[in-house]
Order: structure tokens, then sequence, then C-alpha cells
């Protein structure tokens, strides 16, 4: 393998995000977005590493459409598909299962295996497989890597991973506690215990992934013990449009009570609670503004959000038994400084406290804003899924004897596909 650049696939339903990256320093030399895909006012938005952004809105068809027009967006720049310094593609892949343990590269075992995960993801999955099959078709010789979004998790004990209902109806049916935001809380982890000067294995982190989607994880040593989405992403946390934890009784309640079907309460949970079934707004920007303007129910969602967010705080204090730190990411985490404030305060007696301009000062990077001397260190720090799915990517087709012809060990392992007949 002689290209140093991996290109970074995050397909979605409607929208396929892309970057090309340079592993010799990490170099962004492309970034992009296809969206709307399907629709007639799609759009793509491609911007150089060195030149001005270039957008234009015409009509994609579907992902094939859209990644042929990215294709010829990165050549335009002399960065086309074709240039033999890229060594791979890499996918981020929601659902990996139990055993998609660690980044894969593809063939058509994998596919078959994702596949049938589909069930467990049905809005994720089907489009991560679209993006992978046309980037196959496009380019056949090169090494396609899988990254999971479930795979950091899968470190969790049984104690955390199983859900306490009967074990053959779970095991028929994969129903246990999976996790999602995986390259995130790998990333920021490993990152926060970077920024502390110790080694990942060292360091027992609390991560909060605080976006429009959120989550929490309990990091011991560089390995998951514990995280707050479950069999799938509505698990947990409050966030922008999903209840998060909620007695499952409430279900049968509406359907019995309320009349409703399967996918009217699917819907609702999904798309209709979190911050916007509270107040309106799943913004933490807008809701921040209504607080400060006295607004009841803005202030009530947001009180729900961080009684929720101090509540995980306290259960992987618990679990971790030492927290050597706790790091804010994602958009509302990296920039919501009144929701790292409300969500450590009163948490003295957990060792956790803000400094009040360090915690408004605002930053790009890797920052602590605990005062010096804290027990628990408190940090921002930005996520970066693609430069880790291009880590793990490269890693893999560096170290595992992937020829740029595609050949070779698939580097899967007990990370692959396995046992095709037990995914749980």
């Amino acid at each position: 393998m002689n290209g140093t650049r991996v290109l970074v696939l995050n397909s979605g339903s409607s929208s396929v995000k892309y970057q090309l990256i340079d592993m010799r320093g990490g170099d962004r030399l492309a970034v992009g977005l296809v969206e709307r895909i399907g629709e007639e006012t799609s759009r793509l938005k491609h911007t150089p590493a060195d030149g001005e952004s270039r957008e234009w809105s015409d009509p994609v068809a579907d992902h094939d459409a859209a990644l042929k027009a990215v294709a010829a967006e990165l050549a335009r720049d002399g960065l086309g598909l074709d240039s033999p310094e890229l060594a791979a593609i890499g996918h981020r892949v929601v659902h990996g299962g139990k055993h998609f343990t660690q980044p894969t590269v593809v063939d058509d075992a994998v596919l078959a295996e994702i596949e049938r995960l589909i069930p467990v993801a049905p809005l994720h999955n089907p489009a991560n497989l679209t993006g992978i099959r046309t980037a196959q078709a496009l380019r056949p010789d090169l090494p396609q890597v899988a990254v999971f979004d479930t795979a950091f998790h899968t470190t969790m004990p049984e104690s955390a991973a199983r859900y306490a209902i009967d074990v053959e109806t779970a095991d028929a049916h994969r129903i246990r506690r999976y996790g999602f935001h995986g390259t995130s809380h790998a990333y920021v982890s490993r990152e926060t215990a970077r920024l502390l000067g110790r080694a990942p294995e060292d360091v027992n982190v609390i991560v909060l992934h605080l976006g429009n989607g959120a989550s929490a994880s309990a990091v011991r040593g560089g390995r998951c013990v514990d995280t707050s989405m479950g069999l799938t992403p509505l698990e947990g946390l409050v966030m922008g449009t999903r209840s998060g934890d909620m007695d499952p009784a409430v279900i049968f309640h509406l359907m019995r009570v309320g009349e409703m079907s399967a996918d009217e309460i699917d819907t609702l949970l999904n798309k209709r609670s979190g911050l916007i079934g509270l107040c309106g707004d799943n913004d933490m920007r807008e809701i921040r503004r209504r607080v400060d303007a006295g607004d009841e129910r803005a202030q009530l969602a947001f009180d729900i959000y961080v009684h929720r967010l101090k509540k995980y705080i306290g259960a992987y204090s618990a679990v971790l038994g030492r927290v050597d730190a706790l790091a804010f990411t994602a958009g509302v985490g990296e920039n919501s400084a009144p929701v790292r404030e409300a969500a450590v305060a009163g948490l003295e007696g957990f060792g956790l406290e803000l400094d009040g301009e360090l915690n408004a000062a605002r930053g790009d990077g890797a920052r602590l804003i605990s005062p010096a001397g804290a027990r628990v260190a408190v940090a921002v720090v930005p996520t970066d899924e693609e430069m880790e799915i291009a880590t793990q990517t490269y890693a893999l087709v560096r170290s595992s004897g992937v020829s740029d012809s595609g050949a070779g060990d698939s580097g899967a392992g007990d990370s692959g596909a396995g046992d095709s007949g037990n995914l749980t």
C-alpha cells in the first residue's frame, strides 16, 4: 500500500458527508456534504483545503449519483478517486451488532452481516450499505473499511449489556444494549487522557456526547464499561427529539388508552419528544434565549435535560469507582457553557466543579474548564469522528496486508463476520 489518503464517507438516508484526509499529517484535503438526495432541491457543498467553497443545487437522484458528484468535485481539485495516493475508503456504519468489535475490511460476508442487522437499525444500516456498495462500484480495486458506531461499546460486561428479560427471547431477537456514538466516545476519551498528559489505559473518563442525539459513556482505562443508549439510540439522555429513558409501560398505556398504533408511538418517542416535545424547540441556543427571557416551558425543558445529565454523571461515577475526568463534546457539549455549568452544579461531593471564566471562554481545541488542583478534571474536547474513522481505516489497511487491489486478509478476525448465525 503506497497511498496515504483516506476518503471518509458517512452515508445517511438522504445525505452523504465526506472528508478526504492525508494521514501523513492529518490534513483535511477536502470536506463536503450532499444533502436532500432524491429531492428536486438537492444541494452539494464542497470545500477544498486550499480554495473557496463551491456549492450547487441540482437534483441528485440517489446515492450513486451523489458519490459520482463527490468524485467529480474531488477531481476538479486534483484529488480524484483514481489517485494512487488514495489508500482506502472508510465508511461509518451505525450498527455492527455484538461481534463487529473493530474496523473491518468489507467483503461479501461482511455486507451480508450488516444487512442482517437492518431490523435493529432500520433508519441507518440501509443507507450505510448503499454508500459502501456505491463506493465499491466506483473503485472495486480499493479496500473499503466499515467502522462501526457500536464497536467501542462491545467491551461492556454482560451485566451492563443485558436487559433483565427472558434470555431466550432476548437472544432470539438480538435484544441487548449496543450503544452508539462509539467513534466519538473512543476519540474523546483518548483525547481527554492526552489532555491530562496520561495514557488512556490509566484514565477513567465519563464522556457526555451532547448533540441533537446525546449519549453518555463510562470509560475505564480506554474501554467502555457502560453507555446510555441501548438496543436503539432512543434510550438514555434527553435529546433534541428523542425521549430517552422512560417507563416502557407508557407504550402499552398509549396503545390501550390513547389508541395509538406502534408506528405513531415510534414517531412520538423518536421525533416529537425530548426537548422539542417539552418546549417546541430542539436547538439549545434558542432554548437558552427563551430561558433568559423568562419562558417557563423552556426553563422546564432545560431543567429536565440537566436533571438527566446529573443522574448519568452520578451513576457512572458509581460504575467507575474512580473518575479522573468528565468530558463534554459534540455541538451542545462543546458550545453551551450554561449546560456545562448546570450539569456540574451541586456535584462538588463527586469532586466536580468548574472555573467560571474558563467555562465561559470560547475555544476551538481541547481544554480544561475545572479549577487548578480539582480532584476530577472537567474538559471540553471537540469530537472528530471523521478523523477517528480515517485513523482506524488507515491503521487496518496498513497492518493487515490489504493491497490496493483489495485482496488479502480482511483483518476482521473476531471483529468480523465470524459466526453468521450469531450476531447477539
